[in-house]
């Protein structure tokens, strides 16, 4: 049996990184009109913006944007966080899988035995930034979080999913 995790690649992390790339650009580049008394921007108009305090601060906010920007984009290029758990009767084994950042650690792999899971948890908090994930819990009190962070799904879903992975792997099941 595999579940499979989305990454980084969702709608709202494209809204957004295309959202401060185009914010960090307008700044940065209102920010060289002031300096350079040229109009950079077709909608705007700097004769009245001097670039002593102004124009560097908005060359300031625009380099961060576009920085922020270009590191959200290659965060969903990379689609980091994608993965997938795989849970394996034959071998008695649970395997996870990670994408991440470039590098030498690019990817998170790793296999459990069933003798070292404890049980599954299934964490639920409500309010202004609600929370509903799976997590592994293993025999030496470590949690391994079995669920993505996306946007937070049915309360019945991730339920039925807790219970249907607890009768696969025959272990219990908690709620915190």
């Amino acid at each position: 049996m595999r579940t499979y995790i989305t990454g980084s690649r969702q709608l709202s992390n494209i809204f957004w990184a295309i959202a401060v790339t185009i914010g960090g650009y307008g700044f940065f580049l209102t920010g060289l009109s002031s300096y350079f008394k040229v109009n950079f921007l077709l909608f705007s108009d700097v004769k009245e913006l001097t670039f002593v305090p102004q124009g560097i601060t908005l060359l300031f906010y625009g380099s961060v944007g576009l920085i922020l920007g270009i590191f959200l984009c290659l965060t969903i290029l990379w689609d980091v966080g994608s993965g997938y758990n795989e849970y394996n009767k034959k071998l008695k084994k649970v395997f996870l899988y990670r994408q991440g950042f470039p590098g030498p650690n690019r990817t998170f792999a790793t296999s459990l035995s069933f003798d070292e899971i404890r049980s599954i948890k299934v964490r639920v908090k409500e309010g202004l930034n609600p929370v509903r994930q799976l997590i592994l819990c293993l025999k030496d009190r470590r949690e391994i979080p079995l669920s993505g962070i996306n946007r937070p799904i049915s309360l019945s879903t991730i339920e039925n999913e807790a219970v249907r992975l607890a009768q696969y792997l025959n272990i219990y099941l908690e709620t915190e």
